[in-house]
């Protein structure tokens, strides 16, 4: 932000599109929504001014379910959080969404039905007011693809 500072970049136009801190792909004992929340908020307290108005998680490979309980409890989490702290999901919103729809017009309605729970899920994990279980099986699937290049 030193750089961005000394460039005369308004920090209030910007927004922060980070993952979430979490364990490694392969760790022996992957971190909880908690634990994810606590590391998470922690690092942003400590690196991001306050006049960023706000950050937008990407999923990271977690599952929709996973991610929703990630942000929920980043939105729950103690302490000064100074930023709307929300998400900018692709795989992690639509998942479910797309095996839902299988390109076959018969089945957008029921395609719509899951994306919908799924945003509304999100909603309420924006506001630390998701309880979980948005979206069945297909919600908890991972969208973690290993050496995944953008």
């Amino acid at each position: 932000y030193k750089a961005l500072s000394d460039h005369h970049v308004m920090l209030e136009g910007t927004l922060l599109k980070p993952n979430m801190v979490r364990s490694g792909s392969e760790s022996a004992s992957p971190a909880d929504a908690n634990q994810i929340a606590l590391a998470t908020v922690r690092v942003l307290q400590h690196t991001v001014p306050c006049a960023v108005p706000g950050i937008t998680f990407l999923s990271g490979g977690m599952s929709e379910e996973e991610a929703s309980l990630a942000l929920n409890a980043i939105n729950q989490a103690p302490g000064p959080r100074p930023w709307s702290l929300t998400f900018s999901y692709g795989r992690a919103l639509q998942q479910s969404c797309l095996k839902a729809w299988k390109g076959e017009d018969a089945n957008v309605p029921q395609a719509q039905t899951v994306l919908m729970a799924r945003a509304q899920a999100n909603s309420l994990a924006n506001l630390g007011k998701y309880a979980g279980g948005a979206g069945g099986d297909a919600s908890t699937a991972s969208s973690f693809v290993k050496g995944y290049v953008y």
